[in-house]
């Protein structure tokens, strides 16, 4: 597991050294980007949800390594939501790039969030990983209701 977060660490690292626009050739390049980053996410936080929801047990190193893993992605997705990828087929509604601040603000909102979730992991208190995880949650599911189909 160690192995598994320092390699997606470092590439989230990597990642974020890099200009936006220099990282794509194409429009479907950013929308891969995007989907990949949020995927790696949504693996990690799902594993967060197991253990807030009781689905599975809990271990606070675990918890705190996933956590960080969702820290670190939640950077990453936004630099794929450019222009001229209005047009690429994905599950974004239009809505995203028509309410742009909006949408911009809900994604400051999750990393907030997300941060919060980080610092909660490293209490090793399950308690506090349900609390951080349920207002996360609640963030994500806000900006999915809104902006995908």
């Amino acid at each position: 597991m160690k192995k598994i977060l320092s390699v997606a660490l470092f590439g989230a690292l990597c990642a974020t050294a890099v200009p936006a626009m220099a990282q794509f050739q194409k429009p479907e390049d950013a929308v891969k980007y995007r989907q990949n980053a949020l995927f790696v996410m949504a693996q990690h936080f799902g594993r967060l949800g197991a253990m807030a929801n009781g689905k599975a047990p809990f271990d606070a190193k675990l918890a705190q390594e996933n956590a960080a893993v969702v820290e670190q992605m939640a950077a990453l997705p936004w630099a794929g939501f450019v222009a001229g990828t209005e047009g690429v087929k994905s599950k974004i509604k239009p809505e995203a790039w028509t309410e742009k601040a909006k949408f911009d603000q809900g994604a400051e909102k999750m990393r907030a969030e997300v941060a919060k979730l980080a610092v909660a992991s490293k209490a090793g208190n399950l308690d506090a990983l349900k609390a951080a995880f349920g207002e996360t949650a609640k963030t994500c599911k806000a900006c999915h209701d809104a902006y995908k189909e």
